[in-house]
């Protein structure tokens, strides 16, 4: 067909300048819905919309996505934070926490990479994650220091972690806006003024592969086998751990493992079971033993604690591979969790009657990511009260 005089031939479609970071916001977005093995290049193309060979223009493999993804979530908290204007401690300080509350909440779909999907990272890029926190850590740290001056380097590093805990919590729930950022930021300063904290000693870790050893073994095979899927799901990651893995940590063969678990989902299902049955009875033990709400709210935080820290494996694995989780399984157990924090909720409102609902849910998401994240920041070591102390965070964070 003969193109009419004066028509010209349509421009090419040209390729977006910002593609790159396009593909590495909805690799984020996905890998903090599904996690990092439940999502495909393909997956991630087509949220873009582009094809999946489009995608090699800008990245060898997931893994560059994953990298690059994590880069940008700690790239905008110090871009964030990079020029206050403030000239006092505590005017700097504000600056720096509203700044850092704005981020969260206009990147909580992505802020959970923090918290989790660090474990696929190789050491290089671990290492490098963890001096860009480092980083942002002192930015906060040093206008505290000026402000009080009786915290040695280590308390300041601590209380600031446990607010950017807070802030990290917005990727738990669905809603966030002003009110969040205004309310997260009081409870950064909260945490920010709390006592001066214990902080563990440093220890070393034992090896990661290490099977269970001590007179906590579990005798029975089937306990055996939880607990050693537990320590390597957490050391690993779900994907990273085969059957034959598991089997030979509890001292078995691969087929000895099928007579108690049919597949390693049902494995990871149990335990989500055996860690949602656990939490119940503790919270509802601590409720039963109170003498009225503000003890209530008290002995359930206590309840969290020790859980989170006797159970490190456990907890840990609990809240990051949900999305591993057989369908029927997942729905069911993802309704504890909410009913668990509509427990801590009711109380803190009960506590707190003047407070909105949706302000107290806020407050209870951030009280349990202090405690997963502090714990694990003193490696859930109880050695000079530290779980005390992460308690005392907690609370804190809740008469926010």
């Amino acid at each position: 067909m003969r193109r009419a005089a004066g028509d010209t031939a349509p421009a090419p479609a040209r390729r977006p300048k910002d593609r790159k970071a396009r593909i590495a916001l909805a690799g984020a977005e996905l890998f903090c819905e599904r996690g990092y093995h439940g999502v495909s290049v393909d997956e991630i193309a087509a949220a873009v919309g582009i094809s999946g060979p489009a995608v090699y223009r800008h990245f060898p493999n997931k893994y560059a996505i994953l990298v690059h993804a994590t880069r940008e979530v700690v790239g905008a908290l110090l871009a964030a934070t990079g020029e206050p204007a403030a000239s006092s401690a505590e005017g700097l300080l504000d600056e720096l926490l509203r700044a850092l509350a704005e981020a969260a909440v206009s990147r909580r779909r992505v802020a959970g990479l923090y918290q989790w999907e660090g474990r696929y990272l190789t050491p290089e890029h671990r290492q490098e994650f963890a001096g860009s926190m480092a980083t942002l850590v002192g930015r906060v740290a040093a206008p505290l220091r000026e402000l009080r001056p009786e915290l040695t380097a280590a308390q300041a590093d601590l209380l600031v972690n446990a607010a950017l805990s807070a802030f990290g919590s917005v990727t738990t729930y669905r809603t966030a806006g002003a009110d969040t950022e205004h309310l997260l930021t009081r409870v950064a300063w909260t945490l920010l003024r709390t006592d001066a904290p214990t902080v563990p000693p440093r220890r070393r870790t034992a090896p990661q592969d290490t099977p269970a050893t001590g007179p906590v073994r579990p005798v029975s095979r089937r306990e055996l086998l939880l607990v050693e899927a537990m320590r390597l799901f957490h050391r690993h990651g779900y994907h990273a751990v085969a059957v034959e893995d598991i089997g030979r940590a509890a001292g078995m063969q691969a087929s000895s493992v099928y007579r108690y678990f049919p597949g390693k989902a049902d494995l990871l299902a149990a335990a989500y079971y055996r860690a949602t049955d656990r939490l119940t009875g503790a919270t509802t033990a601590a409720i039963a033993e109170a003498a009225d709400p503000a003890d209530a709210l008290h002995r359930v935080v206590r309840a969290y604690v020790d859980f989170a820290f006797g159970q490190s494996d456990l907890i840990a694995v609990y809240l990051a591979e949900n999305n591993n989780l057989p369908d029927r399984d997942r729905h069911q157990l993802r309704g504890a969790q909410r009913l668990h924090v509509e427990e801590w909720v009711g109380l803190v409102r009960a506590v707190r009657p003047d407070l909105l609902a949706g302000d107290a849910r806020v407050l209870v998401h951030a009280a349990l990511n202090v405690v997963t994240d502090v714990g694990r920041l003193g490696r859930f070591d109880r050695t000079a009260g530290y779980d005390d102390q992460t308690a005392r965070l907690a609370l804190a964070v809740l008469h926010a």
